[in-house]
């Protein structure tokens, strides 16, 4: 009877886990149904979510053609702007400052002794201020010299011109000379002076 008993309580074992199989067999079918059901339910809402950004926040081809050849427009206009205003600096005109004379002489044809005081300038491109003020360093004592010349071999109906338009283009033509090159483009004067002693 002992044994009977051993059996049923092992039939009853094994039912009772064949049964428990069976509910978590159940219990993971339904479980996966409903994994499975998420999984479709995110990947359809990843699905939308890719195509509402695509049709509504992504332009379209001509949209961006359109800003690509706006900005190259913007982007051609802001360098224009700077190379013409890089241009005008360099053609903006400003003085240089060749040095101030006295000189002391009788001019030719004159039987008086006459002092000439004046401060040189001479006109130039911007650009062009750097190579003459090397150029004018080198050569500073035989410029000096030449317009001291120019001056006194200057007649005094020439010195005393209203405008003196002869002694400037004398000059300027002396400095091209001396300088090796045209880099003023005109010479005036400051505080020009003729005096009888």
């Amino acid at each position: 009877m002992a044994i009977k008993k051993d059996k049923a309580e092992n039939a009853k074992q094994v039912k009772d886990a064949h049964g428990e199989k069976e509910k978590d067999a159940g219990g993971s079918k339904g479980g996966g149904l409903v994994g499975k059901l998420l999984l479709a339910a995110f990947v359809s809402a990843v699905i939308i979510t890719e195509t509402f950004v695509f049709f509504f926040l992504v332009p379209s081809g001509e949209e961006v053609a359109a800003l690509a050849e706006h900005r190259l427009i913007t982007i051609a206009q802001e360098i224009d702007a700077k190379e013409k205003e890089h241009e005008a600096e360099e053609d903006h005109i400003i003085e240089f400052d060749l040095g101030t004379f006295s000189i002391s002489f009788i001019p030719p044809g004159a039987d008086m002794n006459y002092r000439v005081e004046f401060r040189l300038y001479g006109e130039l491109h911007a650009k062009d201020v750097e190579h003459l003020q090397a150029i004018f360093d080198e050569r500073q004592g035989r410029f000096r010299n030449r317009m001291l010349l120019e001056i006194r071999n200057a007649s005094l109906q020439e010195l005393e011109e209203n405008q003196l338009g002869l002694i400037r283009r004398r000059l300027l033509a002396t400095s091209t000379e001396l300088f090796g090159e045209a880099i003023l483009l005109s010479v005036g004067f400051h505080d020009y002076q003729v005096i009888e002693d």
